[in-house]
């Protein structure tokens, strides 16, 4: 960002960007919290999944999804995407001056303030998993927490192929979890979006006793707080409109995301992301 200060229209979106359709979640989250706000979703749907490319290529991914949408006038960025999140969000911030947050953060603070025994786990996708950025904001937040991460990558599928009961998902959710029980942690973080779809094999895995971190739920509440700080919600003047934008097949993207949204999507537009 330049030293300007730069003003927002309070009635402009609010943008959300997410590999896939992962990044639902969030903006359900976001909608429940916000229903007056208009909502922009982008998901990269032709460059699924994030998770499994390097960092170079995540930055450069994550950057033209944030052009997209600026382009649209928004006033807020939310990078719905753990993987984006953890590799990305310094290079977007350098380089945007709409105000931008990302998912690591809120899940983490929330972690911090949840723990009782100071063991905190982890499980996302390997490449948020090697990121080590959950780690790292943890240690900022509380530097004596011991922090354990797993990754899972079968629980993306699972989920987008709705398969988040019975007996397929709880031995996968068993084998990945196992660790994270033996450490005896009390805290456990939902560190991908498509994961709160599993969070009822995930419970039943760890126990009543093990707190779980939505951070869907948490990145939602951060955006309240940020626009609220800033002046800019957009008050009462009736409902939100939301606007779904895609990079590859929009049936393809509405069957699935349905799933994460919680109900039938609508105006689901096709968009180019090559310059």
């Amino acid at each position: 960002m330049n030293g300007q200060t730069v003003h927002f229209d309070r009635n402009a979106p609010v943008g959300i960007f997410d590999s896939g359709v992962g990044g639902l979640t969030v903006m359900r989250q976001i909608r429940r919290l916000l229903p007056q706000e208009h909502l922009i979703y982008l998901g990269d749907t032709a460059r699924v999944p994030y998770g499994t490319k390097s960092p170079e290529t995540v930055i450069r991914y994550a950057t033209r999804c944030a052009q997209t949408l600026t382009e649209r006038g928004i006033k807020l960025l939310v990078v719905a995407c753990n993987t984006a999140s953890a590799y990305a969000l310094d290079a977007l911030r350098a380089g945007l001056q709409v105000p931008i947050i990302g998912v690591v953060e809120p899940g983490a603070r929330a972690a911090v303030r949840s723990t009782r025994s100071g063991k905190i786990g982890v499980i996302g996708t390997p490449g948020t998993v090697r990121s080590g950025a959950y780690e790292r904001v943890i240690h900022r937040l509380a530097p004596n927490t011991q922090v354990f991460l797993q990754a899972c990558p079968l629980f993306v599928p699972l989920a987008e192929e709705g398969w988040v009961r019975g007996d397929v998902p709880f031995l996968a959710a068993n084998r990945y979890l196992g660790r994270l029980k033996q450490r005896q942690v009390d805290t456990l973080v939902l560190g991908c979006t498509h994961y709160p779809l599993l969070r009822g094999v995930i419970r039943k895995v760890m126990g009543p006793d093990v707190s779980l971190v939505d951070s869907a739920r948490e990145t939602a509440r951060e955006t309240r707080r940020i626009l609220s700080a800033a002046g800019l919600i957009r008050g009462n003047a009736g409902p939100g409109k939301n606007l779904f934008l895609v990079t590859d097949n929009p049936n393809t993207f509405s069957g699935t995301g349905a799933r994460f949204w919680g109900h039938p999507l609508e105006h689901v537009e096709w968009v180019d992301l090559n310059p």
